[in-house]
C-alpha cells in the first residue's frame, strides 16, 4: 500500500506522519516585503515556524496512532513494549508499507468500530479495484491520525485543527467548526480551524432562536448539505469570506443524545457526494460527540444491552416524588451499536396511576415502549421524549392526547405535558383533566376567592336564579325569595340611592352594561360594601331578554384603602416633621462650620479648612474642627467627631467645640485640654461619647504637640512621601470619668503638610480602616499647586461610601 499524494495533505515518512509539500514557498520579494526593512525576512520567519509547528503537530499524531498498535501487540504477543516495537517495524518491511499504514490497520482490524466499517465499507463498493486496497489504507490511515490527534487533544480547539489537518483536507475542506449545544437550544462555538480569528470571535455564541445551518441540522437532528450560502440563505461563520462555498452540518451525538454540531466547509460549491465521503463524514462526527461528550462510556444492563452512565438520580426521584402530578424518571436504553432504543422507567412517583391498573412496582424498571407502546402513535409522545433527550430544550404542551391500551382497548385522555432532560435523564410530567370538571371546579374556587355571586333575571317571566356565592352575600338563607334589582335600593343605604338609581337606568331603560358601588345593609345588621355589575341580554330585534351580572364583596378592599389613607396622612405628616428637623440640624451646622473658612492670619504657616455635609439630611452628624490663634500666638488646631446623627450629636458637637475653645486660652498642653474635654463630655452632656485629635501649633519653634482622643492619626506629607504620625495612646472621650491622653511633638519643616480629618473622608464599608488609610495615603502623594487644591483633591478622589459628613484640616509650612 502507498499513500496517496496530495498538496497539503499528510504523507507517511519513516513512519511518521509529516505534511507534504510539492515545492517551497516562494520567498516574498524585496519590494512586497518593503525594501531594506527586514519585513519580508521576519515573515518568512513566521511561516516557516508555523509550518515546523504544522509538522510536529503532525508527527505527534502520527506517533500517538503507532504507540495505540504496539498496545494491540503487547496484549496479542504477550510481549514486552520494544518488542512489539520491533515486530512492527519487521512487518512493515515484510508487507512493503510504512509503519503507520500498518498501525491504522492494526487498529482497524482490533476495534471493529465506526471507523473500520467506513475502511470496510470503501473496499465493497470498489468491487475489487486495483486501487481499493490502497484507497481504503488511505482513508483508514486519515481516520485513525485524526482519532488519535482528537484523543491528544487538550481541548475542542485542538481537535477541529485535527480534523482539518488531517481528515478533511484530503476531502477538498478548507474549514471546519465545533459548536457545542445548550440546554435552551443555544450554540457555542468550541473549536474551530480555517477561519480567521475576529470571525470566529463573532461567532462564539449564537443565541437560542437564531436561525444558522448548524441550528437547521441541531432542529432537525440530521445531516444539512447546502452546495453554497446563495442556496442556504441561513447565516454561519465564515460566509462573508467565502459566499459561494459549500457546507455540511450534521449531528455530533451518542446514545441518542446531540453533543453538538460539526459544520465542515469547501472553498467551492459542494457536488453530491459520494456514500464512502458520507460515511467518512459521519465517523468524524461520531469522533466529535465523544470528544464533546466529555464523561465515561456505556454501562451494561442486565439485559446484555446498555445505556449511557449517569450520575446519582436520588435527586430527580426526590423532585418527582414533591410534584403534585404524575411524574416518571426516565433513562436512556441504548442497543450494543450505541443508539437510543427505549427509555427505562426508572421511578413512578407517589402520584402516578397507570391506567391499565398495574401498581407502580410493576412499572418501575419496565421499558417505556414495553410498558406503553401507543405512546408511539398519533401523540407522538416518545418523539418528543427522544428530542428532549437529544437537544436538551424542553418540551410543554397543553391539551396533548395521550393514548393507553386498557384490556387492549386504546382508551384516550387529555392531559398537559411537561418533559425537561436533567443531566443523562428525562423528567415526564402530566396532568389529566376532565374539562366539564376543571372548568366547574374552577369557577366555584374563583366565586369562592373573588366573594363573587352571580344572578340572572328574566324579564318576561320575572324568574331570578342566584347562586348560592350571592345568597351568602346577602346574608339570606337560600330558601327565600332573590332580591329584583329593582328592589336593590331597599337593601342599601339611603345616601347610595342615587348611584343606584343610575345604575339601574343604565341597564334596565338604557339597555347597555354598567357597573356601581354601593352599601348593602343586610337583615342580620352587617353593612358590606358591594360592587354590581350587570349587562342586559337583548335578542334580535334589540328587546330584552333578561339581564345577568354579578355582586362581589369589596369590603376588605374599602377597607384597606381607608386605612391605607390614613397611614399616607401620618406618614406624610411624619416626614414633613422628620424634614423640618433635619433642616434646622443642618442650618445649626453650617452656621457653626461654614463648609469653607476664611483664612487665619499666621505668618509662616498657610492654613485650610473643608467640610463636607453628608448626602441625605437625615445623615447629619456631630463632626467639627477648629482652627484658631491663641492670645500666645499658637496655633490650635481641632477636628472632633460625636457619636451619631441628628439634632442631637449636632447640639453635642456645638458643646464640646465651644468647650474646647474656653479651655484654650488657659494655655494648657493638648493632652490636658483633651482630659478636661472628657470630662465636659462625661458630665455636663447626656452620654455623650466622641473622638477627636488636637494640635498645637508654634509658629517661632515650627513644632506641633498634638494628643488624640480614639481618633485617626494626623497624616504629614514631606517631599513626595505621605505617612500617619505614631499613633498615640487616648480612649475616646466621654468613655470614663477621669483618663489621661499621651502627647508627642513634632518638628515640622518647610514644605511640609499635615493634614487632620475625620473618618468620614476615609470609611467604607466593605474595607478594613487600614485599608482606607493607605488608600488616603496614596491620594494624598499626588502634588497639587497650593494647599487649597490638596484638600479639594483629597474630597474628590475620596472613596468613602458611608454618606458621613467630613471635616478637613491641612496646614503647611512655609
Amino acid at each position: 500500500m502507498s499513500t496517496p499524494e496530495h498538496v497539503g495533505e499528510p504523507v507517511a515518512d519513516d513512519g511518521l506522519l509529516t505534511p507534504a509539500r510539492s515545492s517551497p514557498a516562494p520567498a516574498p520579494s524585496r519590494q512586497a516585503a518593503g525594501e531594506g526593512t527586514g519585513l519580508g525576512r521576519l515573515a518568512a520567519t513566521v511561516e516557516r515556524l508555523r509550518n515546523e509547528i504544522r509538522a510536529a503537530q503532525a508527527a505527534a499524531d502520527g506517533r500517538a496512532l503507532i504507540e495505540l498498535a504496539k498496545g494491540v501487540l503487547i496484549e496479542r504477543l504477550q510481549c514486552g513494549p520494544a518488542v512489539a516495537a520491533q515486530q512492527l517495524a519487521a512487518l512493515a518491511d515484510e508487507s512493503g508499507v510504512s509503519q503507520l499504514e500498518l498501525a491504522a490497520d492494526i487498529v482497524n482490524q482490533a476495534a471493529h468500530d465506526h471507523v473500520t466499517d467506513v475502511a470496510n465499507h470503501f473496499v465493497q463498493r470498489t468491487n475489487g479495484e486495483a486501487s481499493a486496497a490502497e484507497d481504503s489504507a488511505s482513508i483508514g490511515v486519515r481516520l485513525r491520525t485524526a482519532e488519535s490527534g482528537a484523543l491528544a487533544a487538550g481541548d475542542t480547539q485542538a481537535v477541529a485543527e485535527s480534523l482539518l489537518e488531517h481528515a478533511l483536507t484530503p476531502l477538498g475542506a478548507n474549514a471546519v467548526a465545533v459548536w457545542t449545544a445548550g440546554s435552551d437550544a443555544s450554540l457555542t462555538l468550541a473549536g474551530h480551524a480555517g477561519f480567521p480569528t475576529d470571525e470566529a470571535g463573532r461567532w462564539r455564541y449564537v443565541p437560542p432562536g437564531v436561525s444558522t445551518l448548524a441550528r437547521q441540522a441541531l432542529a432537525e437532528r440530521q445531516a444539512v448539505r447546502v452546495a453554497s450560502w446563495s442556496a442556504a440563505g441561513l447565516p454561519s461563520i465564515g460566509w462573508t469570506q467565502n459566499p459561494s462555498g459549500g457546507r455540511v452540518a450534521l449531528p455530533a451525538g451518542t446514545g441518542g443524545r446531540v453533543h453538538g454540531i460539526l459544520e465542515i466547509c469547501w472553498p467551492g460549491p459542494l457536488e453530491p457526494q459520494s456514500p464512502q465521503i458520507v460515511r467518512q463524514i459521519e465517523a468524524l462526527a461520531e469522533l466529535c460527540a465523544h470528544t464533546l461528550e466529555g464523561r465515561p462510556g456505556a454501562a451494561v444492563s442486565p439485559r446484555g444491552q446498555s445505556w449511557t452512565t449517569r450520575p446519582d438520580l436520588s435527586e430527580l426521584v426526590e423532585l418527582a416524588e414533591g410534584l403534585y402530578d404524575p411524574a416518571l424518571v426516565l433513562v436512556p436504553f441504548l442497543e450494543p451499536e450505541g443508539r437510543l432504543a427505549d427509555f427505562r422507567i426508572h421511578h413512578a412517583n407517589s402520584h402516578f396511576v397507570d391506567p391499565a391498573g398495574r401498581s407502580r412496582s410493576a412499572v418501575n424498571g419496565a421499558l417505556l415502549l414495553e410498558a406503553y407502546p401507543m405512546a408511539v402513535g398519533g401523540s407522538e409522545l416518545f418523539e418528543k421524549i427522544e428530542r428532549v433527550y437529544a437537544t436538551g430544550e424542553p418540551f410543554r404542551a397543553q391539551r396533548m392526547t395521550l393514548t393507553a391500551l386498557v384490556d387492549q382497548v386504546p382508551l384516550a385522555s387529555v392531559a398537559d405535558i411537561s418533559v425537561s432532560r436533567h443531566g443523562s435523564s428525562v423528567l415526564l410530567i402530566w396532568r389529566v383533566e376532565d374539562e366539564t370538571a376543571r372548568l366547574a371546579n374552577l369557577l366555584q374556587h374563583a366565586q369562592r376567592l373573588g366573594r363573587i355571586g352571580g344572578f340572572e333575571e328574566n324579564v318576561a317571566t320575572g324568574e331570578i336564579t342566584w347562586n348560592d356565592q350571592l345568597f351568602d352575600l346577602y346574608g339570606r338563607a337560600p330558601n327565600t325569595s332573590p332580591v329584583p334589582l329593582e328592589e336593590l335600593t331597599a337593601h342599601a343605604h339611603p345616601d347610595d340611592a342615587v348611584t343606584i338609581g343610575r345604575f339601574l337606568r343604565a341597564v334596565l331603560h338604557h339597555r347597555r352594561p354598567a357597573s356601581a358601588a354601593f352599601r348593602l345593609q343586610r337583615p342580620d345588621g352587617v353593612t358590606r360594601h358591594i360592587r354590581v355589575i350587570a349587562e342586559p341580554v337583548l335578542d334580535a330585534d334589540h328587546r330584552m331578554l333578561a339581564v345577568r351580572g354579578a355582586y362581589q364583596d369589596i369590603s376588605a378592599q374599602h377597607w384597606t384603602e381607608v386605612a391605607l389613607a390614613a397611614t399616607r396622612d401620618q406618614l406624610a405628616h411624619t416626614e414633613q416633621q422628620a424634614a423640618e428637623r433635619n433642616r434646622m440640624t443642618l442650618q445649626l451646622q453650617h452656621a457653626i462650620m461654614p463648609p469653607a473658612q476664611a483664612p487665619l492670619d499666621s505668618p509662616g504657616l498657610q492654613i485650610a479648612v473643608r467640610y463636607r455635609p453628608a448626602e441625605s439630611e437625615s445623615m447629619v452628624g456631630g463632626d467639627w474642627y477648629d482652627a484658631v490663634v491663641l492670645p500666645s500666638k499658637k496655633i490650635m488646631l481641632c477636628v472632633g467627631d460625636v457619636a451619631g446623627h441628628g439634632i442631637e450629636a449636632a447640639t453635642s458637637m456645638v458643646v464640646l467645640r465651644n468647650a474646647m475653645r474656653g479651655l484654650a486660652v488657659t494655655g494648657a498642653g493638648p493632652g490636658q485640654l483633651l482630659s478636661w474635654l472628657n470630662t465636659v463630655a462625661h458630665y455636663l452632656t447626656e452620654h455623650v461619647t466622641a473622638t477627636a485629635v488636637c494640635g498645637l501649633y508654634d509658629p517661632e519653634q515650627h513644632t506641633l504637640r498634638w494628643a488624640r482622643a480614639g481618633h485617626l492619626p494626623p497624616v504629614l506629607i514631606r517631599g513626595q512621601k505621605a505617612t500617619t504620625l505614631r499613633t498615640v495612646s487616648g480612649i475616646l472621650l466621654g468613655a470614663l470619668s477621669e483618663t489621661t491622653y499621651e502627647e508627642e511633638e513634632l518638628q515640622m519643616e518647610p514644605g511640609d503638610t499635615l493634614l487632620m480629618y475625620t473618618d468620614g473622608l476615609v470609611e467604607r464599608r466593605d474595607q478594613s480602616v487600614q485599608d482606607s488609610l493607605a488608600q488616603l495615603l496614596t491620594n494624598a502623594r499626588i502634588p497639587t499647586t497650593t494647599l487649597e487644591q490638596r484638600l479639594d483633591g483629597l474630597l474628590t478622589h475620596s472613596k468613602s461610601d458611608t454618606d458621613d459628613d467630613t471635616c478637613l484640616i491641612g496646614i503647611q509650612v512655609l
